[in-house]
């Protein structure tokens, strides 16, 4: 049985401001600065981690910082600022979709987990000022991404009276995300693109969240076929493949193989897990185990990505990225913490 990662390379990687964005080999790149999609996804991981262990000081100490960024971050529409130059001076007018549907997702998460009631209190007084953001966001992956976080605000004992607004926010959202699937999809792509490029697991993880949030069984079935797709697409002999990211997978085009991206694994953990919830076949925990086991050297090059709590950056045809940046270390952590946190001897069905 393998232990359980530490914290040590992202404490290498956070300071009293954030998490530097990127790495040169395992040496944090200070020119680098800061990103509210990484301290987002740190604030989620050191959250995992207090769920596993409530009495790691060092996690708690890290998901103030991590909270306080993104509390500086927003804007007063509701946006937030993406990027900040080591001198912590924001050096962007608005952040791109993405980041702003990962700041809600992280908030709504630290709604729903956050073991202090002034993290929950103050997650959700940035969350529902958010929401004046989730009508701007355009993409299918950042409105998946705010997707997950209406899904975790809703469950959020912190809500209170605000769930029917949530879910008003999540129905406008997974609707849209349901078009795409049906003006996209045919008897041989079940997709919600005309392409699989990055995150892919996360919009089949949204649909399955939004459904089961708001008892919608259409799209919880969608969810579950485009999983499934997905799964066919990059599952090949028990090994994780996911698409490469040298040209993306086009319909009727080959799949590329490399460079694969640490962030691919931990969507799928997810996606994998939510499915399981979504109908209590142990398939999919072993389909999530499949894809933690990427990080740990069962990939198409046999090749251990995870290094001392962090995570190499990309594995390639003929070579690895050997830094160890932000994104690439959150996704491993984010991954493992998943797995932890639910045992398969402790998988609950959640319908």
């Amino acid at each position: 049985m393998r232990s359980l990662p530490t914290l040590e390379h992202l404490i290498t990687l956070s300071d009293d401001v954030g998490v530097i964005q990127h790495a040169v080999e395992d040496v944090p790149n200070r020119s680098t600065g800061y990103c509210t999609d990484d301290v987002s996804r740190a604030f989620i991981v050191v959250l995992q981690k207090l769920e596993i262990d409530p009495h790691d000081a060092v996690a708690e100490r890290l998901a103030s910082i991590y909270l306080s960024f993104l509390h500086d971050a927003q804007l007063a529409d509701g946006r937030f600022h993406n990027f900040m130059g080591y001198d912590r001076t924001w050096s962007d007018t608005v952040g791109t979709h993405d980041s702003v549907g990962r700041a809600l997702w992280s908030l709504g998460f630290g709604m729903r987990y956050a073991p202090r009631g002034s993290w929950r209190r103050v997650a959700k007084k940035i969350f529902d000022k958010g929401l004046n953001a989730v009508d701007w966001l355009q993409y299918p992956r950042s409105q998946a991404y705010a997707i997950i976080g209406l899904a975790h605000a809703a469950e959020a004992s912190v809500a209170d009276g605000d769930v029917p607004q949530y879910r008003r926010y999540l129905r406008a959202l997974a609707d849209n995300l349901k078009a795409d699937y049906l003006a996209t999809r045919d008897a041989d792509w079940h997709w919600f693109e005309h392409e699989m490029t990055y995150d892919n697991a996360r919009l089949p993880e949204a649909m399955l969240r939004a459904g089961l949030s708001l008892r919608d069984d259409e799209l919880i079935a969608i969810g579950l076929r485009t999983f499934q797709f997905h799964e066919r697409v990059t599952v090949e002999g028990g090994v994780y493949v996911p698409v490469g990211n040298e040209g993306w997978y086009r319909r009727g085009a080959v799949k590329p193989r490399y460079c694969q991206q640490p962030l691919e694994g931990v969507a799928m953990v997810d996606a994998a897990l939510v499915a399981y919830d979504a109908t209590g076949d142990p398939a999919h925990r072993t389909t999530a185990q499949i894809a933690l086991d990427w990080y740990y050297g069962r990939n198409s090059r046999g090749i251990v990505m995870a290094r001392n709590g962090g995570c190499l950056d990309g594995l390639n045809e003929s070579s690895v990225n050997m830094n160890m940046g932000a994104e690439s270390t959150l996704a491993y952590l984010a991954s493992a913490y998943a797995l932890a946190a639910r045992p398969a001897a402790t998988l609950s069905v959640a319908r």
